[in-house]
């Protein structure tokens, strides 16, 4: 079995989804992390002097993260951090549907289209590209070029999931979360969930808030089942591989 998870910026991979990555893999899951941006636009820069200084601590702090939720493969890729609204979209989608076909997930997490708690823009369209890439890496009509120039072939993944919340942050915009249909208990990764988000040394003012955040929602990681190959009515689950096949 294999679970792709996609994100924006270095750090989201512990934040939102370390627990459950760190369970799927205790599980004999190959979990994959797909990071859209070296995250050189953050606002806590550490101590680095220019945007590329950051983007390569960023990258370290990363795979340091990635090491201790023992991810089987996570990739930093280079979309500008802060700018993903402006990119290209047939073209980026076209990259994760190439990724997607050459990894062939079962089960994909991500972001929700809102951008999750924070609302950031780019959590917002790392959300979009990957659920059309989840779309149309299964059609024949879609990017054929990569069939027939690459020798890829379609791939439909099974499942969907974008991460989601059972609360906002007032201070920040407003923002409108999916509904939860599937809870994972992450109690014994949870502890790991936060030393992985720590790994990430150059956002170390963040880190209070942080863990504020994620103790006040618990031992836990929700998903919104956004789309799944088996036409279902929604129940709730308690785990993102329940019902997919090999």
């Amino acid at each position: 079995m294999r679970l792709l998870c996609v994100t924006a910026h270095p750090d989201d991979e512990a934040g939102g989804f370390g627990g459950s990555l760190l369970l799927y893999r205790n599980r004999g899951v190959e979990t994959h992390v797909l990071c859209l941006t070296e995250g050189q636009a953050a606002t806590h820069r550490g101590e680095a002097k220019t945007g590329a200084e950051l983007a390569a601590i960023r990258r370290k702090e990363f795979a340091a993260s990635c090491e201790l939720l023992q991810v089987s493969q996570g990739e930093v890729l280079e979309y500008p951090d802060g700018g993903l609204a402006q990119v290209d979209f047939y073209a980026t989608v076209a990259d994760l549907t190439r990724r997607i076909r050459r990894l062939k997930p079962h089960v994909i997490i991500t972001f929700g289209t809102e951008g999750a708690v924070t609302a950031h823009p780019d959590h917002s369209m790392v959300s979009v590209f990957t659920t059309m890439a989840f779309h149309w890496a299964g059609r024949t009509n879609r990017y054929p070029e990569q069939l027939e120039k690459e020798g890829l072939q379609p791939h439909r993944t099974q499942k969907l999931y974008y991460s989601t919340a059972g609360f906002t942050l007032e201070e920040r915009q407003p923002v409108s979360l999916s509904p939860s249909s599937a809870t994972i208990d992450i109690a014994p990764y949870f502890d790991t969930k936060i030393a992985a988000f720590k790994r990430h040394t150059s956002q170390a003012p963040l880190f209070e808030l942080f863990e504020t955040t994620v103790r006040r929602r618990g031992p836990r990681e929700s998903f919104h089942l956004a789309a799944a190959i088996t036409p279902r009515k929604m129940e709730h689950e308690t785990d993102l591989f329940a019902g997919v096949v090999e």
